[in-house]
C-alpha cells in the first residue's frame, strides 16, 4: 500500500525525478508479489512432476548462435504434468519487470495500480488460453539478474520479461520460439559525442546490467579488441533501468542495452538518445523450467495463435509503435523455427 500512495502523487513520468523515485520503489520491492486482478492463495510454488533431467529442450552445446531463435519444441495442446500441477493450482505465476516502459511498468497514473506493457500482454495472454482467465496470473517483480534463478528454482512457472534467447541460457532455462526481434544499441545524452557502439567509446564509462546479453557483448567485444581497451564496462547494476539513473546522474556515459528498452527509455527523457543502430540481432522469448517440456509446447502453440489471430500486432501497436515506429524490423513477430 505504501507504494501505491507514494506513485499515486506523481503526475506523468515527470521527468529524471519521477524516474529515479520509481527506480527506488522497485528496487526496494523485486521479488515480492505484485498487485493483480484475482487473488490467490499462497505463493507461487514449483511446478510439481517435473523432471529436469528429462528435458529435451537442445542445450548450449548443440546450439549455433545463428539458429539459437529454432531450439524451441513444437506446439502442442496436449497436457502434462507441468500443465496440470498449474491448473490444479489455479493460476499462472510469471516473472515479469515493473519499471521498463511500455514492456512491464506500474503507471503512475492508473489507479488500479495494474501492471502495463507488452510483455505483460503476452502473460494475459498465456494465462487466458492455458486457464480460461486472462486474469488467473501472479505477477512476481524479478530484476535482470535473478530471471534464471527464479525459473529453476520454481518461484516462478515462467519469465516474460524481455528475455534474449542465447545459447548459454538454453543450457539453463527452456524457451519458447522467439516472441520479439531486437538487438543491442547504445543510449547516450544527446550532447554526447559518442556516435555509437565504435571507437568513440574509448575512454567512457559504460553501463549494462549483471546477467544480460548487453554485459556479455561488452565483455566479449572488450577481449577481442573490437572495443576499444580504454572502454570502463565494470558498471553493472541489478536491474537494466538502473543504467538509466547511472546516466541521467552523469555516473557513466553510456547505455548499453536491447534496442528496444533503449528506445522505451529515449522516450522517457529528452535528453537521451539512441546512437548508431543496433549491432546484433537477438530474440526474446518465454523461460520455462528445463523439462517442463508440456508447458513449453503449450506455450509455443498460444504464441502461434497469438501471431495469426492479431493479438501481437495490436499489443505492438499499442505499447510499442509510438517508441520503435510502425516500419522498424520489430514491428513484425519474429517467424517461429522449431528443432
Amino acid at each position: 500500500m505504501r507504494v501505491r500512495r507514494l506513485r499515486a502523487g506523481l503526475r506523468g513520468w515527470g521527468g529524471v525525478g519521477a524516474m529515479a523515485v520509481v527506480c527506488a520503489l522497485a528496487l526496494a520491492f523485486v521479488l515480492v508479489l505484485l498487485p493483480h486482478t484475482r487473488a490467490h492463495g499462497g505463493p507461487a510454488q514449483a511446478t510439481g512432476g517435473v523432471r529436469t533431467a528429462q528435458g529435451v529442450q537442445a542445450r548450449a552445446g548443440a546450439c549455433e548462435d545463428s539458429e539459437v531463435q529454432n531450439q524451441s519444441l513444437a506446439p502442442s495442446a496436449a497436457g502434462g504434468p507441468t500443465v496440470a500441477a498449474i491448473k490444479a493450482r489455479g493460476y499462472l505465476s510469471v516473472g515479469v519487470d515493473q519499471n521498463s516502459y511500455r514492456w512491464g511498468y506500474l503507471n503512475p497514473n492508473n489507479a488500479s495500480g495494474a501492471l502495463e506493457g507488452f510483455d505483460i500482454d503476452v502473460a494475459h495472454r498465456i494465462a487466458k488460453d492455458l486457464l480460461g482467465d486472462p486474469d488467473k496470473v501472479q505477477f512476481r517483480a524479478i530484476p535482470t539478474n535473478e530471471r534464471i534463478p527464479a525459473v529453476r528454482s520454481g518461484r516462478v512457472d515462467m519469465v516474460v520479461r524481455t528475455m534474449t534467447i542465447t545459447c548459454d541460457r538454453l543450457g539453463q532455462v527452456a524457451f519458447s520460439a522467439p516472441y520479439f526481434l531486437t538487438g543491442q544499441q547504445v543510449l547516450a545524452p544527446r550532447t554526447s559525442a559518442i556516435t555509437g557502439y565504435d571507437r568513440s567509446l574509448a575512454g567512457k564509462k559504460v553501463c549494462s546490467a549483471t546477467g544480460s546479453t548487453a554485459y556479455d557483448h561488452l565483455s566479449a567485444d572488450k577481449k577481442d579488441g573490437t572495443l576499444p581497451a580504454s572502454t570502463d564496462i565494470s558498471t553493472t547494476v541489478p536491474n537494466q533501468l538502473d543504467c538509466l539513473v547511472r546516466l541521467q546522474l552523469g555516473e557513466v556515459d553510456a547505455v548499453v542495452t536491447d534496442g528496444a528498452l533503449a528506445a522505451s527509455q529515449a522516450a522517457q527523457d529528452p535528453a537521451v538518445q539512441l546512437k548508431g543502430g543496433t549491432f546484433t540481432k537477438e530474440y526474446y522469448g518465454v523461460a520455462m523450467k528445463l523439462g517442463a517440456d508440456d508447458l513449453v509446447r503449450q506455450v509455443n502453440r498460444i504464441l502461434d495463435d497469438y501471431r495469426k489471430d492479431g493479438g501481437w500486432k495490436a499489443s505492438y501497436d499499442k505499447w510499442l509503435s509510438p517508441t520503435l515506429g510502425k516500419d522498424s524490423p520489430s514491428a513484425t513477430p519474429p517467424t517461429p523455427g522449431y528443432r
